[in-house]
């Protein structure tokens, strides 16, 4: 489906300067033998890096990560500039390589995954029945890697019929810092398009579309009391915020895609002392802007209706990431990409994804803006997380193709 957007000029003249290739059906043999050629080394840099824990704000990973990945672009002709986030605890990478053309590429992927210290450790890369396993392969390792075998690929052919490659590393997607947000958007406003390396969806997907990200909070202050001796002196924060989880819980509206999760809950310390203060955390993804207006007003208005007297109750919603909206821009280029994958007799499923991601940053400052070109896996976010060994080659094909078709405008 179609989801409402801002008309901006920038947006207006890409939309026409996208011309609609003519596809063969045959593959381009270069590039395809290119990519088949770099698949057992582009494993090898996977297991590099998924073997390094890479958590959001862990300097250690994240920098052996960073350095990998700049070491490679280097050897491809980037030049190199290191952005510093203190609240990443960490620098992001904008790697930029100069062409002979015209267009102005932005290829994003980001570092940081959500697994904690030792997970590397606990669970290395490995292959298992076609499929590779370990912390991060396919979010969003396997999109760095695409990336840098993509260029690769490219830079055998000799291939420079564009103004500029930007490839923008965040240190901080998953946690989703403001300076990392900041520095997508200014570094997207000079881009014509940006293809992100998000990861393929397990039915050999790209992302059209994507919801929006906030997180509610729900803080409750009560008493303290002696929960044995006198609990009636007190005033239980812990069944406030309760109470409170499961009547905002339902503010969600299926027919719009806006949920709301509590996933977070912190009240008290001791067990024989009623809690004077409780913390309610919940994930909220929405599909629609507007729809975060309405939870943050809705909040507001029903935690009035409160199960225990004389407790203080205050709501607030953080907004993250904006929702990602499905444009005319972005139906232009699934129609190059499926025409691309269409010369491997492939067929690529078009999605909408309820993660928010760096794309939504991207595509709300205009730009046109295609998500999921990461190698193809599933399980995202769980110990389970796996990316196919087979969707290396035409994910490698499907972008380095991309980028020579988005060159030609």
């Amino acid at each position: 489906m179609l989801f409402p957007f801002p008309s901006t000029l920038l947006a207006a003249t890409l939309a026409l300067s996208f011309a609609m290739p003519a596809y063969s059906a045959e593959p381009h043999k270069q590039i395809q033998a290119d990519a088949e050629q770099y698949k057992a080394e582009a494993l090898k840099l996977l297991e590099r890096l998924v073997n390094i824990d890479s958590g959001s704000g862990y300097e250690p990973g994240l920098t052996q990560v960073r350095d990998i990945a700049v070491d490679e672009l280097k050897q491809l002709g980037f030049s190199i500039e290191l952005v510093p986030d203190k609240a990443a605890n960490n620098s992001h990478v904008i790697a930029t390589l100069k062409g002979t053309g015209k267009a102005k590429i932005l290829l994003m992927a980001h570092m940081d995954t959500v697994f904690k210290e030792g997970s590397a450790a606990e669970r290395p890369f490995h292959i298992k029945d076609g499929r590779a396993y370990g912390p991060g392969v396919m979010d969003d390792k396997g999109g760095i890697v695409a990336g840098i075998y993509a260029l690769k690929v490219l830079k055998n052919q000799g291939f420079k019929d564009y103004a500029q490659i930007t490839f923008l590393l965040d240190a901080s997607e998953e946690t989703g810092s403001e300076a990392a947000s900041e520095l997508i958007r200014n570094t997207a406003k000079g881009h014509d398009v940006t293809l992100n390396l998000e990861p393929g969806r397990p039915a050999d997907g790209l992302v059209v579309w994507r919801k929006g990200s906030a997180t509610a909070v729900v803080e409750v202050k009560g008493k303290a009391a002696h929960a044995g001796v006198a609990p009636e002196l007190g005033r239980n924060a812990a069944m406030e915020a309760a109470h409170q989880i499961l009547q905002l819980g339902k503010l969600g509206d299926e027919d719009k895609k806006t949920t709301i999760n509590f996933t977070v809950l912190k009240a008290g310390d001791r067990t024989n002392v009623i809690p004077d203060q409780a913390t309610a955390k919940a994930d909220v993804r929405a599909a629609l802007p507007e729809e975060f207006d309405r939870i943050e007003k809705d909040l507001a208005r029903v935690s009035a209706n409160k199960l225990i007297p004389e407790t203080d109750v205050k709501t607030s919603l953080q907004r993250g990431l904006p929702p990602m909206p499905q444009t005319a821009e972005s139906d232009k280029l699934v129609a190059i990409a499926q025409g691309i994958y269409g010369e491997l007799g492939r067929k690529l499923t078009i999605e909408g994804s309820g993660g928010a991601a760096d794309a939504s940053l991207s595509a709300g400052v205009g730009t046109p803006t295609l998500d999921g070109f990461g190698i193809v896996g599933g399980n995202i976010h769980t110990p389970e997380e796996y990316a196919e060994v087979e969707s290396v080659v035409p994910r490698v094909y499907l972008l380095s193709r991309m980028i020579m078709e988005l060159a030609k405008r």
